[in-house]
């Protein structure tokens, strides 16, 4: 007499063994899929790559313009210039006053005469300057604020010196590097705005890319569904697509970007060896370019995930 069927527990390595071997398949499959269409792929890789590298793009731009402003940040100088009347005893006379104050580190003067020969030097007016009358240039108290002191305490004791008689203007030297710094907290923020809504739109054209292969299979995975395979089962593949178009598409992100810093090089050094200056454009670097394929696959993921999730439990075997 037969026996009927029986049940067997199928053990956890066996489980772990059978995840771990669909797992390599529908990965390499997947792959052979995507290169199998290498033209669209290269398309969607562009498209991707595109839209990832503006934002990495304008992030190094303000990475390179921080490192180049880093070397500005030298403390804050208050010039003073001095009314005509003032000469240059009266002038040394108010340094020494100044001097004195605890919120104040170190005054130069400058008498018109320094400055007028500074100025055609630098200016290559010489001549020109040469020609007038009289210097029309003030005496000039550079008067270094104490280091402690912060950009709010510094304006404080500008106004306060600007009050002082015998000062015609106040000027704080660092006032545009300020708002330069301010310029830059801006350009950060626009960036991360900007960079958001191109991932956005990254996640949103690989959800439309796999949504397309999963009604181009459509009759495959209903098939599965038939014979017992689950959504887990039948989403991987997808899942492995959607990872293998964000890591291409980071990929051709770090090309472009590479070359545009490539490109840029030469003319960047070219005008910082006017100005006697050694600054050379930062690049990606390994580091970089890994993180934007990490990325690219991430977003991959998230993208297949969001297709897969929303289209996948609306195919049903009838």
């Amino acid at each position: 007499m037969s026996q009927g069927a029986s049940q067997s527990r199928v053990k956890f390595g066996d489980q772990y063994n059978a995840w771990l071997r669909h797992h390599r398949l529908s990965a390499a499959d997947s792959l052979f899929r995507v290169l199998d269409n290498f033209v669209s792929s290269v398309l969607t890789w562009l498209v991707i790559g595109i839209a990832l590298a503006l934002p990495v793009a304008l992030d190094v731009a303000l990475d390179n313009a921080n490192e180049l402003s880093a070397g500005w940040d030298s403390p804050s100088q208050i010039s003073l210039f001095l009314a005509d009347d003032i000469g240059a005893d009266a002038a040394r006379a108010l340094a020494a006053e100044l001097e004195a104050r605890d919120d104040v580190v170190s005054v130069q003067f400058v008498s018109r005469e320094d400055a007028l020969a500074e100025f055609s030097e630098l200016s290559g007016f010489a001549d020109v300057l040469a020609s007038l009358e009289e210097n029309p240039l003030p005496n000039l108290l550079l008067v270094g604020p104490a280091d402690d002191l912060g950009g709010a305490a510094t304006g404080g004791l500008r106004s306060q010196l600007a009050e002082l008689p015998g000062v015609a203007e106040a000027v704080l030297d660092m006032e545009w590097l300020q708002r330069l710094n301010s310029l830059m907290e801006l350009s950060r923020r626009m960036v991360l705005a900007i960079g958001a809504l191109l991932v956005l739109g990254v996640v949103l054209i690989l959800g439309n890319t796999i949504r397309l292969a999963i009604e181009a299979r459509r009759d495959e995975i209903v098939i599965v569904k038939l014979v017992g395979g689950s959504n887990p089962f039948v989403r991987r593949p997808f899942l492995y697509t959607g990872l293998w178009y964000g890591v291409g598409g980071g990929f051709f992100a770090g090309l472009l970007v590479s070359s545009s810093l490539w490109f840029l090089q030469q003319p960047v050094s070219s005008l910082a060896a006017l100005y006697q200056s050694e600054f050379e454009l930062a690049g990606l670097g390994f580091m970089g370019f890994l993180n934007l394929l990490v990325l690219g696959g991430l977003l991959g993921l998230a993208g297949a995930w969001l297709a897969v999730s929303r289209h996948l439990s609306k195919i049903e075997p009838r």
